[in-house]
């Protein structure tokens, strides 16, 4: 299966194929900031299933401590649509699921960062997984 998607002025496209490892929200103040909602969801791939096509722009995130840089946070830079952020630990890719061209079938199964989750957000029932 393949999944297409773009940014908001369409200068960056983008292709992931076979299936995602997971959909997950995350609710850490860094997704919330930006996102600029109460949280992020997220298509979990293998770096080698993303092809994209134009330039990217990059904000390296240094995470709470400010010390390695945590999380790459790929961007359209002349639109400033998020698309994805490379965990720079564990070598996987969170592909911003609202930049999809049919995100009619996302589902999430997980969230991560539940303990800054806002307290007016409802989840339906998926896992949980804590955050150190």
């Amino acid at each position: 299966m393949t999944q297409t998607g773009r940014c908001l002025c369409g200068e960056v496209t983008y292709e992931i194929e076979g299936d995602v490892m997971a959909v997950a929200v995350c609710h850490c103040d860094h997704c919330q900031r930006q996102s600029g909602g109460a949280f992020s969801t997220n298509l979990v791939i293998q770096p080698d299933q993303f092809r994209v096509s134009g330039d990217l722009s990059v904000y390296e995130d240094r995470g709470r401590t400010g010390d390695a840089v945590y999380v790459l946070r790929k961007f359209c830079g002349t639109c400033g649509s998020p698309i994805v952020s490379e965990l720079t630990g564990p070598g996987i890719l969170a592909v911003k699921a609202g930049t999809l061209d049919d995100r009619s079938g996302v589902q999430p199964v997980v969230q991560v960062w539940h303990e800054e989750r806002q307290p007016w957000v409802v989840m339906p029932e998926m896992a949980t997984v804590e955050q150190e």
